[in-house]
């Protein structure tokens, strides 16, 4: 799925990259934690073959997040309950994803990007506030 011909958005490497990603780093971490893999299916709203696939890097394999960032993640992965608090773990991480530019880093990986790609300019940076949940 590697096109660095084509410019993606980084709405398309959040969803095809970073969000695969983060749901097999949940999903081991709430794993670890104790939690069936069945509840960890019902929490990311997912099946629990893709669980399975989580698992053995069949899928959520192709990046891997900075150690920061991964720590955020297993931080994160001990507040999630249900699935609000999974929609709002997700956008944490997104968010801290794009506060510390990893997602440019990653973006550059899968997408070809202009050299003054400047985050703040292309409105590539964490929204203020977020849900109301």
């Amino acid at each position: 799925m590697v096109n660095k011909q084509k410019i993606l958005l980084p709405q398309e490497i959040e969803t095809y990259y970073i969000i695969p990603t983060l749901r097999r780093y949940y999903a081991q971490h709430l794993k670890e934690q104790g939690m069936k893999q069945k509840d960890i299916a019902t929490i990311l709203s997912i099946t629990s073959s893709s669980i399975s696939q989580y698992a053995s890097t069949k899928r959520g394999h192709l990046i891997h997040f900075p150690a920061e960032i991964e720590a955020d993640v297993k931080q994160s992965a001990s507040r999630i309950k249900d699935t609000v608090s999974y929609l709002r773990e997700t956008q944490h991480i997104l968010n801290r994803l794009r506060e510390t530019k990893a997602l440019c880093m990653i973006h550059r990986q899968f997408s070809t990007l202009p050299d003054h790609c400047i985050p703040e300019h292309v409105g590539c940076f964490p929204t203020k506030g977020g849900c109301a949940w």
